[in-house]
Parts: structure tokens; C-alpha cells; sequence
């Protein structure tokens, strides 16, 4: 199957999974709010202080919910949000705060760079998709990513180090290998790298600082 093929099925299972359960952490497929705020804070390590302000993607925004927590700790930022679903972009247009310049894209070609591209979730759901096929597809989005960002990029996946006593790996799920994304990420991108894999949840978090 083609790339297009894969994203096509993965922004209908989100686009469903939206209009069915709202715009909420379980309509973008997390457990809680809760672990949907750690996996935030992970990846806002990247992000200067709260006072210093900056331009920010959000690749594979979902319905804006990263961008009204930063709201919330007082960020300030400009900021485009992509996500291949166009039920969720449309959530993400409904949920925007008045007075707020926020933009939400459907069409990756419609951003701009930015300071930091932030990616949260985006390449957990492959479906049927071949582990192979997709590791193909994230490092091929990493190049798209890395393009758009000035400054750094951040990202996330499900971990391959899983306790099989208490988790099974899903086959319509992907289970990164942390070392060698962290690996690819610092041959091609930067010297300046962080993986993050304390924050007891079964995922990792990388920070590329370019």
C-alpha cells in the first residue's frame, strides 16, 4: 500500500473516532486526560520559557488540545495545527477560543516553517499497515517535519520495551525502537538530541534541537 493508502485509512479511523466520542482525549485515542498532559509536558521541552515568545507547529493536531493546555500555562505563541483528519481539523476550527489567531490546516502544504514542530501521537496508529511500511513513512515525515522547523522538533511513540505482564503489543499499533530513531534523528538532523523515557508511561519522547 502506498503512503497515501496508510494515511488515508489512519485519518478515517481518527475522523470516526472523533465523531463518535467528541473532541476530547479518548475522541484522539488516549486513555485520559491525564496521560494525554504528561505526553504534553514531555514534549514541550523543546519550547523556550513562558515568556519568550516563538511559532509552533502542531503536526497532528487533532482538535487543538495542545494548543489550549500551552494557552493555559501561559505560552505565547503563534500557531498552525495540521492533522490528515478533516473531522478533527473541523472540531479543532469549533473548539478555537475567541480572539485567538490560531490556524488549523488539513493540507500539509498550507504550513509554513515554524520555530518548533511538535508531533504527539502521530505515528502510534498504523492499523494494518506493515511495521516496515511505516517505519518508512515516519522517517520520510521526519524529513518533512525537520524542513518546517527552525529551531527543533519534538515527537513520541509507543515503546517497544513493553512488560508483557502488563501490556500486550497491539498489532494495529507501532512500538518504536527509542535508539534507533534517536540514532537517525542525530546522523541527520542535529547533534543536539534528548530521548526521554522516564515519565512511566509506555511511550518515549525525543527532542531535536537544530
Amino acid at each position: 500500500m502506498s503512503n497515501d493508502g496508510l494515511l488515508y485509512d489512519v485519518g478515517k479511523f481518527f475522523s470516526d473516532k472523533v465523531n463518535r466520542l467528541g473532541p476530547n482525549p479518548q475522541g484522539a485515542d488516549y486513555n485520559s486526560p491525564e496521560s494525554q498532559f504528561v505526553r504534553f509536558d514531555q514534549l514541550m521541552k523543546l519550547l523556550p520559557p513562558v515568556e519568550h515568545s516563538f511559532s509552533l507547529i502542531d503536526y497532528g493536531c487533532g482538535y487543538g488540545a495542545l494548543a489550549h493546555y500551552m494557552r493555559q500555562k501561559g505560552y505565547q505563541f503563534d500557531y498552525q495545527g495540521f492533522d490528515i483528519s478533516e473531522a478533527m481539523i473541523q472540531h479543532a476550527l469549533q473548539q478555537k477560543p475567541a480572539g485567538v489567531n490560531w490556524k488549523f490546516f488539513a493540507q500539509e502544504s498550507d504550513l509554513t516553517p515554524a520555530d518548533y514542530t511538535i508531533a504527539c501521537g502521530v505515528f502510534n496508529v498504523k492499523l494494518a499497515a506493515d511495521s516496515k511500511a511505516w517505519q518508512s513513512l515516519i522517517l520520510e515525515t521526519f524529513g518533512k517535519i525537520a524542513k518546517l522547523s527552525k529551531k527543533g522538533f519534538s515527537f513520541n511513540m509507543l515503546t517497544n520495551y513493553s512488560d508483557a505482564d502488563r501490556m500486550a503489543q497491539r498489532p494495529d499499533l507501532y512500538y518504536g525502537d527509542a535508539l534507533f530513531f534517536f540514532d537517525y534523528c542525530k546522523r541527520n538532523f542535529s547533534r543536539n538530541l534528548a530521548l526521554l523515557h522516564d515519565y512511566n508511561l509506555y511511550d518515549w519522547t525525543i527532542l531535536v534541537r537544530m
